[in-house]
């Protein structure tokens, strides 16, 4: 059993860490499709990525629970971390969750297992945090939408494949939905609601 002692560091310089990476995610969610380089940790558990611990650190505080998918729960390390350094609950209905942490896409519940938010509220919806094998090579995704010059391309090597078949769901939803943050070690690329993707081929 890990002790509070014995977990992983968080950031280094605290402030000025949290204020890169905020405007790194802001900038992110404004530019769909477009890998950004996030700063990383001084350590996390070793089912979570860097940038998820990273954007963690950010973005969590006692008011955002969290759900945790198999793998991240499987040992308690990962919610010892996250509650020692952000206050975040850790629940166990997605239902309600403000952000899902998923180690192990392949998985990923269906989208109608999280929050959609409300037509009064949309923003109260689960964001999820997907780790993903790679978001510079693979299969290449056509992304239009706000944000977006025309048409954006994003090769990434995803799990599920069909995720963002499943994320079309958005197009009925809107303004409700689900947002998308792919993370691969310290890469993110942000899929918000509003953005439209289709499988472009090699």
């Amino acid at each position: 059993m890990t002790t509070v002692a014995e977990l992983p560091a968080g950031f280094a310089d605290k402030v000025l860490s949290a204020q890169t990476i905020f405007r790194s995610v802001m900038d992110a969610m404004a530019r769909p499709g477009s890998v950004r380089k996030i700063a990383t940790v001084a350590g996390a558990p070793p089912a979570m990525m860097r940038g998820t611990a990273a954007i963690a650190l950010t973005l969590f505080d006692h008011d955002t629970p969290l759900w945790l998918d198999p793998r991240m729960s499987e040992t308690s390390d990962v919610g010892k971390w996250l509650r020692f350094h952000t206050g975040a609950p850790v629940i166990a209905d997605s239902a309600i969750c403000s952000f899902a942490l998923i180690a192990d896409a392949r998985t990923l519940p269906t989208l109608d297992h999280f929050a959609f938010g409300t037509s009064e509220y949309p923003d109260r919806s689960t964001t999820l945090l997907l780790q993903v094998e790679s978001l510079t090579q693979g299969p290449a995704f056509e992304l239009r939408g706000p944000g977006i010059d025309g048409t954006a391309i994003l090769r990434a090597a995803l799990q599920p494949v069909d995720l963002f078949e499943r994320l079309a769901i958005n197009v009925a939803l809107f303004p409700r939905g689900i947002d998308v943050v792919l993370v691969a070690g310290d890469d993110i690329v942000a899929i918000p609601r509003t953005t439209r993707v289709a499988a472009k081929g090699d």
